[in-house]
């Protein structure tokens, strides 16, 4: 045995990651939240790490080796106060992950605004699917290995690299503690709107992390969108390869099928090679370039990675299918931008020609409860053929500038229970409904799924 580690904010993807980590390394772990719930609870007692909700400073009595301080813990809370007073030893998620596991490996980091948890899924499926057994930390559960971390059986790690702040006592982006070799920038727009001021303060940040990629490693990042390049522009040491559906990129897309359910991969002085999978949306495509690419920096072919992705399974929350009571289907979906909407539903009306799309959205987001994305929210929707706003309790703005500007029919709703039966009742045979939040959205999801089942019966 390692030591005792005690995680504050265990529950959340990456914290109960590193506990999964920290748990096969030989530590005992343990660990507070708020809010112990499934999934993420069920998944950490079943590795055998032990729970206890809220922050007591009993928590760390007897004290442990080491606390690892999650970073929506902030001064107030009474463990932190209390970890602070008796003077333990603590350290930030990122900085541990960084010291205990990713010192001396080959970093494989996905950076960028939408995209993060799908990419670095399908570059770890890629690298497993060629033999690598890769460890990686997703924050999310990649449904070809139904879990979010694990340390791995060689020198690769996959990593999901996220932009927002460390700790309390660590301001700068988690993806600084990584060092990565190989880099993948998917997309930069303005988001985290709790924390960074404007684009710039964030492309600082992705700057500061593009100074730590080594001279003979790789950066992989669109082509052509200003605010990656101007991140670039301020000094770039590493070689770079660039990606698009566009044909002036170095590995670039075509479309077989309109859904991006097919497409070509093309590069120059190479043989073209023919990719069809279970995924939607030009994003998507794009997701997978962004991987393919990483994967060959390390030694995979094309070749390979298109049979990968032929078996990519998909992430938890990213369209996925969560069932089809009577010819309806429902997606849970994660998306909580407007590109993020935007694209989702674009994607999913070119699967289904003109069979209706409804969607279902929460704006629980920090950046969309301050109303930064307000203006770009009803354009957002075009591709959807109805939609339904959710006004979550707490927010200090009214959607109903949203649905008034919506381009197509669109509803305000704040009563989960009521939506679910207005939703249902409305619903044909044939219709798709794509509930869109990161959060829980007061669990409309298996409301709607039993309304949907009742009015069957």
């Amino acid at each position: 045995m390692k030591g005792h580690i005690h995680i504050l904010g265990i529950c959340g993807t990456f914290m109960g990651g590193i506990a999964l980590l920290a748990k096969e390394l030989g530590y005992r772990v343990s660990g507070s939240d708020a809010n112990v719930y499934p999934p993420m609870s069920t998944q950490l007692e079943a590795a055998g790490i032990e729970l206890m909700e809220g922050y007591l400073p009993e928590h760390l009595q007897p004290a442990p080796d080491q606390v690892v301080v999650g970073n929506a813990m902030a001064r107030g809370n009474p463990a932190v106060e209390y970890l602070l007073n008796q003077g333990l030893d603590y350290i930030s998620g990122p900085q541990w992950l960084a010291e205990n596991l990713l010192h001396g490996k080959w970093v494989l980091a996905v950076a960028g605004t939408h995209g993060k948890t799908t990419t670095s899924s399908i570059l770890a499926w890629v690298l497993e699917y060629a033999g690598m057994s890769p460890g990686f930390l997703i924050g999310g559960v990649p449904a070809n290995f139904g879990l979010s971390a694990r340390s791995g059986d060689t020198d690769f790690f996959v990593v999901e690299a996220d932009e927002y702040d460390t700790a309390f006592f660590d301001k700068r982006s988690k993806f600084v503690h990584y060092r990565p070799r190989t880099l993948v920038i998917n997309n930069l727009e303005f988001d985290h709107a709790d924390i960074f001021p404007d684009l710039a303060a964030i492309q600082r940040q992705f700057h500061h992390l593009v100074r730590t990629v080594p001279g003979d490693g790789r950066v992989i990042h669109p082509a052509a969108v200003p605010s990656v390049e101007q991140v670039l522009a301020q000094g770039c040491w590493t070689p770079t390869v660039d990606f698009a559906l566009a044909a002036d990129s170095q590995w670039r897309a075509e479309l077989l099928r309109d859904d991006g359910s097919a497409f070509l991969l093309q590069r120059p002085g190479a043989a073209a090679v023919s990719i069809e999978w279970a995924h939607l949306g030009r994003h998507n495509i794009e997701n997978a370039l962004a991987a393919m690419a990483a994967a060959q920096h390390v030694g995979v072919t094309p070749e390979i990675a298109a049979e990968a992705l032929a078996e990519f399974r998909g992430v938890k929350r990213r369209l996925e299918v969560l069932g089809s009571p009577r010819g309806v289907t429902v997606y849970d979906d994660f998306a909580h931008h407007p590109t993020a909407i935007a694209t989702t539903l674009e994607g999913l009306r070119a699967h289904v020609g003109k069979g209706r799309v409804i969607a279902l959205i929460e704006p629980r987001s920090n950046t969309m409860r301050m109303g930064q994305h307000r203006e770009q929210l009803a354009a957002a929707t075009a591709a959807a053929d109805q939609v339904y706003w959710f006004q979550p309790p707490g927010m200090d703005w009214s959607l109903s500038s949203v649905v008034q500007a919506s381009p197509v029919p669109a509803q305000l709703a704040d009563d989960v229970d009521a939506l679910a039966r207005s939703v249902a009742n409305a619903a044909q045979t044939g219709d798709r409904i794509v509930i869109m939040s990161n959060g829980s959205f007061g669990g409309i999801h298996q409301r709607l799924l039993r309304q949907l089942d009742k009015e069957e019966s």
